[in-house]
């Protein structure tokens, strides 16, 4: 298998994956109410443009990665970290995890595992396989484009997440805040 076989083998589970989530939310959808905004198809659609267009960089000369064969299994080994971290994150929420922004009836404040130091670890997760990709893609300009489509996305998206939020929970999401970072622990 060469290395244009794996990566669409690796992106295609990570897709399957995503569907198969966004399958599961949306059949227990009952008791929830939705804070969107248009969240969740404003990111899909900027991660579509700009991975179809890093992709079609990624053949050029100009931005060329040295020694791309390193940085194609840099670039696997984070998207399957990336996958790992989402996934933990996913299972930590569970039934109160969502692919669009809503808040459920019995909705809990969940700040154990990896949402005991930041806000958005399933982001987080999400992000580190789009460096991945990225790097996969072998090229500076291919992993610019995808981190800005995913970069602009999800700063959009934790923008109308953390209103909801903190307007369901208030003071306790507000105290949260405080002593959480968003999406790197210690840092941001």
């Amino acid at each position: 298998m060469n290395h244009q076989q794996l990566l669409a083998l690796v992106s295609a589970i990570w897709v399957a994956l995503e569907v198969i989530v966004g399958v599961i939310t949306r059949k227990s959808g009952s008791g929830k109410s939705s804070h969107d905004r248009g969240s969740h198809r404003l990111l899909w659609s900027l991660l579509v443009v700009s991975i179809f267009i890093a992709a079609q960089i990624r053949f050029m000369k100009i931005g060329r990665m040295p020694d791309r064969d390193t940085m194609f299994w840099i670039g696997i080994a984070l998207i399957l970290a990336g996958i790992v971290i989402r996934a933990v994150a996913i299972a930590t929420l569970w039934r109160f995890f969502t692919v669009t922004v809503a808040i459920h009836e019995s909705h809990e404040l969940i700040d154990r595992g990896l949402y005991r130091i930041i806000r958005h670890p399933s982001y987080t997760g999400a992000l580190v396989s789009f460096v991945g990709l990225g790097f996969a893609f072998g090229n500076w300009i291919s992993l610019a484009i995808v981190l800005t489509g995913a970069v602009i996305g999800f700063a959009y998206r934790i923008r109308v997440e953390e209103e909801a939020l903190t307007s369901h929970f208030g003071d306790r999401y507000r105290e949260y805040s405080t002593r959480t970072k968003r999406l790197i622990p210690g840092i941001y």
